[in-house]
């Protein structure tokens, strides 16, 4: 792909994304580093800690925040998100319909919405990124706070 048409594509440049780095790092190498195989990325986002263990309601809440904050990032009103999660769905199956049949409830679109709620009203744009060591700012709702959930034990040595 050329330069010309990569700079066409409506999406955020690296440079843009910069200054939410601190938000959406901890969620990303939680979600992604849950495997020993997955160690040297780990290191070079600057973890040093073990895989974290899968959990799936603390990976569910990870994924919806950060859900949220792209569609806060891309500027998609709340109406608009609404609307595409309700697209995850087919006569067979999806998202929509695969969580109402195993939980009773669409919860993605639940939890992706309340965070995209909380988001707003905490200022977030893409010129205004969340700071979550601000007081009175928007926290996440996990308890120990993204990127410093649980993790597996440490590996014996042989």
């Amino acid at each position: 792909m050329k330069l010309f048409i990569w700079k066409q594509l409506p999406v955020p440049t690296p440079t843009t994304l910069e200054p939410h780095v601190p938000f959406l790092l901890p969620r990303v190498l939680e979600l992604v580093y849950t495997a020993y195989d997955m160690t040297p990325l780990a290191r070079d986002l600057g973890d040093e800690g073990e895989p974290f263990r899968w959990d799936e309601e603390r990976r569910a809440q990870l994924r919806a925040e950060l859900d949220a904050y792209f569609f806060h990032l891309y500027g998609i009103t709340r109406d608009d998100t609404d609307y595409i999660l309700e697209s995850f769905q087919s006569e067979s199956g999806g998202l929509k319909n695969n969580e109402i049949t195993k939980y009773g409830e669409y919860r993605t679109k639940r939890l992706v919405l309340a965070e995209y709620d909380r988001m707003a009203e905490a200022g977030l744009t893409l010129e205004n990124p969340l700071d979550e060591g601000e007081p009175g700012a928007y926290r996440s709702a996990l308890t120990p706070p993204p990127g410093q959930g649980p993790r597996h034990p440490a590996a014996a040595d042989n």
